[in-house]
């Protein structure tokens, strides 16, 4: 089991082309990122029937060039690709990218397909970090030793099926976890709609009445702080639609809160 940093740099020159760690691939990983170099110097330390289980971000799953061309020869030329098991965003420290656990057995047993578990659903939202539950881990291992599909949870793929995504291992591909939304029912929402439209309507008829019988009377809250503040009547009534020329007119000094 190993844990890699994700996407590291590293030197990729050609002389590592007749290296035995990389030779037989025919490509190197890009420079910028190392992942499948630490996938390629894993397997090569594992014995015959041993098993590599690293963790790395989802990009090596899909990212084309040379990494497409190491999953080929994984799959194809190998044939070492167990599994792919998806965990849940924030549950290691440094990042919060989700990622995933990449299984690889020399010699291993169910050559003919690959499993895919999403687990990414499957987990307890902490205040910093999101945590997987015993019982969460419980059922990962239980799907990987049964190799059993379940809905919107594993699958396990043929070579077929792999074949015809083009060795592209994006877990969305296998494992559908899509939520079919209700229908939404068309003739209601108009009648909501035309409902809306109506009262609208009718508030539109009743402002301009409703503001002129406002007009006419003083609001409770303003004469009271008018009232506090010592307002002159005069000016309070200019405010609320009464004599222009003495609420134009008034002496400033009359706002003062302090009489």
């Amino acid at each position: 089991m190993a844990n890699p940093p994700f996407s590291a740099k590293w030197n990729a020159s050609d002389l590592f082309l007749s290296d035995d760690r990389f030779a037989n691939y025919g490509k190197l990983a890009p420079k910028t990122k190392a992942d499948f170099a630490f996938v390629q110097h894993m397997l090569y330390q594992v014995a015959d029937g041993g098993t590599v289980a690293t963790v790395l971000p989802h990009g090596v799953l899909f990212r084309g060039s040379s990494e497409e061309h190491i999953r080929k020869h994984l799959i194809e030329t190998e044939n070492v690709l167990d599994a792919i098991i998806g965990l849940p965003a924030n549950i290691f420290f440094g990042t919060s990218i989700p990622t995933c656990i990449m299984v690889l057995k020399k010699g291993r047993e169910h050559r003919d397909n690959v499993l895919f578990i999403d687990s990414s659903e499957h987990f307890e939202k902490a205040k910093n970090q999101n945590q997987l539950r015993p019982e969460d881990i419980a059922k990962i291992i239980d799907t990987y030793r049964d190799r059993v599909t379940e809905d919107k949870y594993s699958y396990v793929a043929t070579m077929e099926e792999i074949r015809e995504n083009d060795y592209n291992l994006n877990i969305p591909r296998y494992v559908d976890t899509f939520e079919e939304e209700e229908p939404v029912d068309l003739a209601a929402v108009a009648s909501e709609m035309k409902a809306l439209d109506t009262r609208n309507a009718i508030d539109r008829r009743d402002h301009p009445r409703i503001l002129q019988r406002t007009r006419h009377r003083k609001p409770v809250l303003m004469v009271a702080v008018a009232e506090h503040i010592k307002v002159p009547d005069a000016a309070l009534s200019g405010v609320f639609g009464g004599d222009k020329k003495s609420h134009n007119s008034r002496n400033t000094n009359e706002f003062s809160p302090r009489g």
